[in-house]
């Protein structure tokens, strides 16, 4: 049974895909690519031959061909995020791969960089110029609540300093200062905040300055 063919890219959005085989260009117009590469189709609107970069070229892949011998990657930009692959992240860009698009979660790249503590990776998304820092996905959670409850306070003072609200509370109706889970994280939330909270850990007192 064939797979059903990808549906078509809309205006501003990139289709990726990985190769499962090894492609060999029979015209100067078409596209070399080998087995595990990733391409990036971003015309398909000749119904024959789909527009794709991979590696930096540019040239016409066989629509069939991506059909039925491709793999789709549905979140390019999240994969590269969750892994910390500052290369791929990068690539994706440069590709035109979307910064703010959501997963099935409702996550985004920046949420799953946080949650990974990829510093390196938060900075390069932090570079693009339309960059959403307080979506929420389907928990509620921001980036900052990720970044909080995983423990990286490198990355919460990032993302403080970029502008994050810290007054936007997840499903259970926690705030980011809510789920910090070590005393770095929440003096630098309480400091945002202007709150005269005490924070207790079971095994640590914190006191504000």
């Amino acid at each position: 049974m064939s797979k059903p063919p990808p549906k078509p890219v809309k205006p501003g959005q990139v289709k990726v895909f990985r190769a499962l085989y090894t492609f060999e260009p029979r015209t100067p117009d078409e596209l070399y690519f080998e087995e595990g590469d990733i391409i990036y189709i971003t015309d398909m609107s000749d119904t024959n031959w789909w527009k794709g970069t991979s590696k930096g070229r540019t040239g016409l892949i066989p629509s069939n061909y991506v059909a039925e011998q491709a793999e789709s990657i549905d979140n390019p930009l999240h994969e590269a995020a969750k892994r910390g692959n500052l290369s791929w992240l990068r690539e994706c860009l440069d590709n035109r791969v979307g910064v703010n698009g959501l997963d099935k979660a409702g996550s985004t790249a920046l949420y799953w960089a946080c949650h990974g503590g990829h510093k390196d990776i938060v900075e390069m998304l932090f570079a693009q110029p339309n960059i959403e820092l307080n979506q929420q996905n389907k928990l509620g959670d921001t980036a900052l609540h990720a970044a909080a409850w995983k423990g990286y306070a490198d990355i919460v003072q990032l993302l403080l300093a970029k502008g994050a609200r810290t007054d936007l509370r997840n499903n259970e109706k926690k705030l980011a200062f809510d789920m910090a889970t070590n005393a770095a994280c929440a003096s630098l939330l309480k400091k945002k905040q202007g709150t005269g909270i005490w924070f207790q850990f079971s095994l640590l007192w914190w006191h504000p300055d």
